[in-house]
């Protein structure tokens, strides 16, 4: 298996710290607003990951999080005259309905930055103690300049970042680079600390709950382009200062998704949120991943659509390909090995080992969708129906795309052979009637 690592920019061969155990960290959303489809790109993106880990007989520990302290949710709770944890919890509900619309799962370790915040305070202790952060008036800066290869995960050099920066003159720091750790502050929730009543610096939260939840380095570190700098680039400057190391082995970034070919914006009103999508999710899921993960997406509504059509097509070959096998009570049988069905699924596998190339393998997963279809014609060909379906659903597992079918009961058998023999002698009352219950138990659409 080969990823593309960010922070060396080449294509390496995947090599975990423990055997047969993927340690894995994603940055996760500041709970202030409901997510747009945007943000929805790194939850379906790093979830095929895991799946794709998981698939190959690896154990992966996936830990993202919860921003639940910032200015932003600090000011959406005075307009709202609430308190940050009630705006904080409404959003993490919110955040996690969405995640189970668009197929990801919900089961992973996902620890809130409040929780942790005793820890984070002795981060920034030890980098105080360490001489790689110092404290003006209550507010704790981290020295960017002690960190020589700074700049290395986004390609800047420090210098350059100095003369032409856009980042902010604050008189009181050492160097305009230096970011902060500690914000001494008396709007909004605070947290007492040996330097002031503040809150922690946004870079330093996942860092340290890094180090406190992983006691050491991890395989991997993901999260959206748009994280890459300043701040995944700060969490490997702490780290390198605390620990000597980058914090991940591989870095992993998603590119945008862009509408109409600008940054999606909650402040400009130009975003679509997951929750108002009025398609099939599975379909959106499906466009998400048919563009390979590192580049960007330009949104239109018609793509989408075009998508959500191609679901309907995927998902209609599944239902008739299952159901076949499950009337003739097949399903149960181990097929043979079919060459043609083989190639397919060694492609498939082969796009997913070369930095989980999801575009190359949804054109494997149509191509056994078209060869699911000429199986289902085609009279005593239920074994090789059978071995097509075993790997069209092994692919839908690995992409995450849930079908939504499950095992006819006796009485959902009795009815489909009534329906069916219904339509074959035209008494088209009593099909419609049939089509009607077996519609409402699912089986039809």
């Amino acid at each position: 298996m080969k990823i593309y690592n960010a922070l060396t920019s080449q294509l390496e061969n995947f090599k975990s710290i423990h055997a047969d155990t993927v340690n894995m960290y994603v940055c996760g959303p500041t709970v202030y607003n409901y997510i747009h489809i945007g943000n929805a790109r790194p939850v379906i993106f790093f979830d095929v990951v895991r799946r794709y880990f998981e698939f190959q007989g690896y154990t992966v520990n996936f830990v993202s999080n919860f921003t639940d302290v910032d200015d932003k949710i600090i000011t959406k709770a005075i307009s709202e005259q609430e308190q940050e944890i009630t705006i904080a919890n409404r959003f993490i509900e919110a955040f996690y309905k969405d995640v189970e619309r668009v197929g990801s799962t919900t089961q992973y370790l996902a620890p809130r930055v409040t929780e942790y915040m005793s820890s984070i305070i002795h981060y920034i202790e030890t980098l105080i103690n360490q001489d790689y952060a110092y404290t003006i008036d209550g507010d704790v800066y981290f020295r960017v300049t002690k960190i020589k290869d700074y700049g290395q995960l986004s390609g800047r050099k420090i210098d350059d970042l100095i003369h032409g920066s856009r980042i902010d003159i604050n008189t009181k720091k050492e160097n305009p680079l230096d970011f902060t750790l500690w914000k001494k502050t008396d709007i909004g929730v605070n947290y007492p600390s040996p330097w002031s009543d503040g809150r922690p610096g946004w870079h330093t939260e996942c860092v340290a709950m890094i180090k406190d939840i992983f006691g050491g380095p991890i395989d991997i570190h993901g999260g959206g382009s748009e994280l890459m700098f300043p701040h995944h680039e700060n969490e490997i400057a702490q780290s390198r200062a605390i620990d000597k190391h980058p914090i991940a082995n591989y870095w992993m970034h998603n590119g945008r998704l862009n509408i109409e070919g600008k940054k999606m914006s909650k402040s400009e009103g130009q975003i679509i949120l997951v929750k108002d999508l009025d398609v099939d999710y599975m379909g959106f899921r499906l466009y998400t991943l048919s563009t390979h993960y590192r580049s960007p997406i330009n949104y239109t509504d018609d793509a989408l659509l075009s998508y959500v059509n191609e679901w309907d097509r995927i998902k209609r070959t599944y239902t008739q390909a299952f159901y076949k096998l499950d009337l003739a009570e097949y399903l149960d049988n181990i097929p043979q090995d079919y060459s043609e069905i083989n190639t397919i699924y060694q492609e498939f596998m082969h796009a997913m080992d070369e930095d989980f190339n999801t575009a190359n393998a949804i054109t494997e997963l149509q191509n056994i969708v078209k060869l699911t279809n000429q199986k289902v014609r085609e009279k005593d060909a239920l074994e090789p129906l059978l071995a097509a379906l075993n790997v069209f659903t092994a692919f839908l597992q690995i992409l995450g795309l849930r079908p939504g079918i499950s095992r006819m009961s006796k009485a959902d058998r009795n009815i489909y052979q009534e329906w069916t023999h219904a339509r074959k002698n035209k008494d088209f009352d009593k099909a419609d009637r049939l089509r009607e219950k077996l519609t409402e138990r699912g089986i039809l659409a």
